[in-house]
């Protein structure tokens, strides 16, 4: 991700009135791990956010092992294998094979990455795949604000 829009997240995150916003960072041990049990590889914006940042709050929640406990427990592993069993009729199972789940919409709708970086939703009562962003870093740009 761009300099600049990482020493933003930094300052937010690292506030003391923001601590709940961040979780502890993910080692490259996890992040192999849940890659090989996923059978995805993670897009280098996302792995930077969470080796920097853990879980963490960008504008919407971003799931990893360790999150700020305002966002849960969720891991991106459990997030993307429940939402894989919990989608394997609809439309979207077979990109879902292929992507790993790194937050949830407002009504429980999955966003996830796909092979090609592209950030996704699932509507889960229409079956409608629409991408939200080109990339992980489009995304957080789109979405972040210092309150």
């Amino acid at each position: 991700m761009n300099q600049a829009l990482m020493e933003r997240l930094t300052t937010f995150l690292h506030r003391e009135d923001n601590s709940t916003l961040a979780g502890t960072p993910a080692s490259q041990e996890e992040v192999d791990y849940a890659e090989q049990r996923l059978g995805v590889s993670f897009h280098e914006d996302y792995v930077q956010f969470i080796r920097t940042f853990g879980g963490a709050y960008a504008g919407i929640a971003v799931h990893a092992f360790s999150n700020g406990s305002s966002i849960g427990r969720e891991t991106v592993t459990d997030m993307t294998l429940e939402f894989r069993e919990q989608c394997k009729e609809l439309p979207c199972a077979e990109v879902l094979q292929k992507s790993y789940v790194i937050s949830m919409d407002g009504s429980g709708d999955p966003i996830f990455i796909n092979p090609a970086g592209e950030v996704l939703i699932s509507y889960h009562d229409t079956g409608e795949l629409k991408v939200l962003a080109s990339s992980f870093e489009e995304l957080i740009q789109d979405n972040f604000y210092e309150w």
